[in-house]
C-alpha cells in the first residue's frame, strides 16, 4: 500500500460510502448502501457500532440535535439521540433511492438521488431545509455523488458521475448555487468520479470508482496528487481524526472478487495527508 496507508475497518461493505467526521462525538460515519446500514467507529477506540436503517440508505450526517439525518430510498429521515426515527421529508419515486448527501456552511441538507438502473436525467441534487421543505437545484442528475464547499464558503463542488466532471458553483448570499460550470473535465482518467472532499487549501479529492486511487486537484482544477490504492472501488473520502489530518476512504466490495482483492468494502486512512476542515452538523 502506498506510505501512510492503512486499514481502519477492515468490511466487505457492498457499497461503502459516505464517509463525515462527527467531530462532536469523536467518530468517524459511514453507510453501506445496498446493507441498509449506517457505521459507527469511534477512532481512539477502535469501538464501533451500527445502525440498521429502514431502507437503502445513500449517507447519514450529524445532527446538531444528536442523531443522524439519513438519505433513503424514500426520502429525508431523521433518527434521534435515542435512535427513534421519524421521516422529514418523504418523497417516493419508483425505482430512486438516496445517493451522496452533505451539509452546508448553513446547516441545511444537500441530498442528491438516483435511478436503481441509473437513467440519464433520473435523478437530482436538492437542498433540504431544517423544517422539510425542499428546493431542487440540479433537476436532471444521473447518479448525484460528492458535494463539498471551499474554504470560505463561496464555491460549492459538485460530481454527477456520467459525466466525469468536477463541476463548481456560485454560493448566493442565501446559501444557494447559482452558475454551474466545470472546474475540471475527467475524460481519460482511469475511473469515474465518485465522492469528493475540500481540503484548507480549497483543493478538492477526488475518489475514482473502478480507478484505483483518489486524486488531489487544486482550486484551478489542476491535478497535483495521486493516491494509489489497493483496491479498484474506492467511493468517498472525508478527512478525520482528532486533527483532521487523516484522509478516510470507503470503498465497495460488491462486483468484485474477494480472492483478488480482499480488502474491497473496507474503510481505508491515509495518516496525515492534508489538512481538512471544520464539517457542519444538520440544523433539522
Amino acid at each position: 500500500m502506498a506510505h501512510g496507508l492503512e486499514i481502519a475497518v477492515r468490511e466487505r461493505a457492498l457499497i461503502g460510502e459516505g464517509p463525515t467526521w462527527d467531530a462532536e462525538a469523536g467518530r468517524l460515519i459511514w453507510v453501506d448502501i445496498l446493507s441498509s446500514r449506517v457505521h459507527l467507529l469511534d477512532t481512539s477506540t477502535g469501538r464501533r457500532a451500527i445502525l440498521a436503517t429502514i431502507q437503502h440508505v445513500g449517507a447519514a450526517k450529524p445532527r446538531a440535535a444528536g442523531g443522524f439525518v439519513v438519505n433513503l430510498r424514500d426520502g429525508i429521515g431523521l433518527y434521534d439521540a435515542e435512535g427513534a426515527f421519524r421521516w422529514l421529508r418523504r418523497e417516493t419515486v419508483p425505482d430512486r433511492r438516496g445517493n451522496d448527501a452533505a451539509v452546508g456552511p448553513d446547516g441545511t441538507l444537500w441530498a442528491g438521488t438516483m435511478r436503481y438502473d441509473e437513467r440519464p436525467g433520473g435523478g437530482t441534487l436538492s437542498r433540504v431545509f431544517p423544517d422539510g421543505t425542499a428546493r431542487t437545484v440540479v433537476p436532471d442528475a444521473t447518479v448525484s455523488n460528492g458535494l463539498g464547499w471551499s474554504p470560505d464558503g463561496t464555491s460549492m463542488y459538485y460530481i454527477d458521475t456520467p459525466t466525469h466532471r468536477v463541476d463548481v458553483f456560485t454560493v448566493t448570499d442565501d446559501g444557494g448555487a447559482v452558475d454551474r460550470r466545470t472546474l475540471v473535465d475527467l475524460d481519460g482518467v482511469p475511473g469515474a468520479p465518485d465522492g469528493l472532499t475540500v481540503d484548507a487549501d480549497g483543493c478538492v479529492w477526488v475518489a475514482f470508482f473502478d480507478g484505483h486511487a483518489v486524486r488531489r486537484y487544486t482550486p484551478e482544477g489542476k491535478l497535483d496528487r495521486t493516491v494509489e490504492l489497493p483496491v479498484s472501488r474506492p467511493t468517498a473520502c472525508a478527512f478525520g481524526g482528532s486533527g483532521l489530518t487523516d484522509l478516510f476512504v470507503t470503498t465497495a466490495a460488491n462486483g468484485t472478487d474477494p480472492a483478488v482483492e480482499p480488502l474491497a468494502g473496507s474503510v481505508l486512512v491515509l495518516r496525515d495527508a492534508g489538512q481538512g476542515l471544520p464539517q457542519p452538523a444538520f440544523t433539522g
